[in-house]
């Protein structure tokens, strides 16, 4: 078992721009991984098998709702500090990060704000707690990046809702004990249902054969005449701007946590270039790696900034939809070039799993799809400045 040697750059000390708690956050969150995901990641992708045992510790770290009130069993941390927990975690693995993004951002933060004061007491410590996982049902077989038209319905029957539909592409649904599924009602408007495990007529059937995300349990939500009971109908938002409202989190811990994914590549990369001698010295020492290596550390360092700012104006109320956007897709565009790049410093070495390498490459296939294509925030960043809809 290879010791976790990572060692974090930090170019410009920006340090210096973080407080003594999102040091100790961070620091516990990189301590965490070093013990518990480094040691057994890479067996745990090869078998295609997310490793519930860590559970546990996301939840003893405050990865799950770290920014959720106390009295709601979350950390009561800002902004900053769910950052930096996401990047740790994702410098450990992505699908790890996954599993405690939808926790947090995608089925978490609607209970928080919009839902109830008696869904809040009843679904958000069990989740804090690690004593419940859940998953954010909206993708759906036939509709991805337009979800505004989706299929899955539910009908008031009097007593209750029946919910009939499919999600697919959905973290941790295989396991997961709730669900939060958005599905439209009879005037074909949009809202938020809770919907739990042993309700007859939900199944959650595993995807299996992926190239990526192989630590990360994936699924489908399928309802089939489920009956939902009407306390487990979000209230407090409905329309298309209550999921998206969600995945503006989501998209700000991929952000974060791309930059993980980052640094492991380049500081293996770094570690590598030194030690690997080839026509009498170091391969570091050749101009070529160097430029790698500089370009590598140049976009990390730009990125870090990128959204040690956006985590601001996040804690001041201030950030837009678009913001957001824009660094999701610029940073994990960096996290997958960077793991590219130092995949070739590796040569033959860099496709095995003796390094992290080749898995973040494969795992970032997922991350630069999922929360948003690449190609939809150049769009909603396009749509910004220029106030003109490129959708329609």
């Amino acid at each position: 078992m290879k010791a976790d040697l990572f060692q974090a750059p930090d170019y410009y000390q920006l340090d210096d721009l973080l407080t003594e708690e999102h040091k100790l956050v961070r620091d516990a969150s990189r301590e965490w991984v070093k013990r518990d995901v480094s040691p057994i990641i890479e067996d745990y992708a090869q078998r295609a098998e997310f490793p519930k045992q860590i559970i546990g510790g996301l939840a003893e770290i405050g990865a799950f709702g770290p920014y959720i009130p106390e009295q709601y069993g979350g950390a009561g941390l800002d902004q900053i500090s769910y950052g930096l927990i996401m990047q740790e975690i994702e410098r450990g693995d992505s699908g790890v990060r996954s599993t405690a993004s939808v926790q947090s951002s995608l089925v978490m933060y609607p209970i928080w704000k919009y839902g109830n004061e008696a869904q809040r007491n009843k679904y958000l410590p069990k989740l804090a707690a690690g004593e419940w996982i859940g998953c954010f049902g909206l993708t759906e077989p036939n509709h991805g990046s337009n979800p505004g038209v989706m299929e899955t319905k539910f009908k008031d029957m009097g007593d209750h809702y029946l919910l009939n539909g499919a999600k697919m592409w959905i973290s941790n649904a295989p396991f997961a004990d709730v669900a939060v599924v958005w599905a439209k009602n009879e005037e074909g408007r949009i809202h938020g249902l809770i919907v739990e495990r042993g309700m007859e007529g939900f199944s959650t059937p595993e995807t299996h054969n992926k190239w990526s995300l192989r630590a990360s349990s994936t699924g489908e939500l399928i309802f089939d005449n489920v009956k939902v009971p009407k306390e487990n109908l979000l209230p407090n938002k409905s329309g298309l701007g209550a999921p998206l409202g969600c995945l503006d989190s989501a998209r700000y811990g991929i952000a974060w946590g791309a930059i993980g994914a980052a640094m492991d590549c380049y500081d293996t990369a770094l570690r590598y270039a030194k030690e690997r001698i080839q026509f009498g010295k170091p391969i570091g020492a050749f101009q070529l790696q160097q430029k790698k290596l500089a370009e590598m550390i140049t976009e990390i360092t730009k990125a870090q900034l990128l959204t040690w700012r956006l985590g601001v104006l996040l804690n001041e109320d201030k950030a837009t939809t678009a913001q957001i956007s824009m660094a999701k897709r610029n940073n994990v565009d960096m996290a997958i070039t960077i793991a590219r790049e130092a995949r070739q410093m590796l040569g033959g070495m860099g496709i095995t799993g003796e390094y992290s390498i080749m898995r973040h490459s494969m795992n970032l296939e997922s991350v630069i799809t999922y929360e948003g294509t690449h190609d939809i925030h150049l769009l909603i960043t396009g749509m910004d400045v220029t106030g003109l809809n490129a959708f329609k």
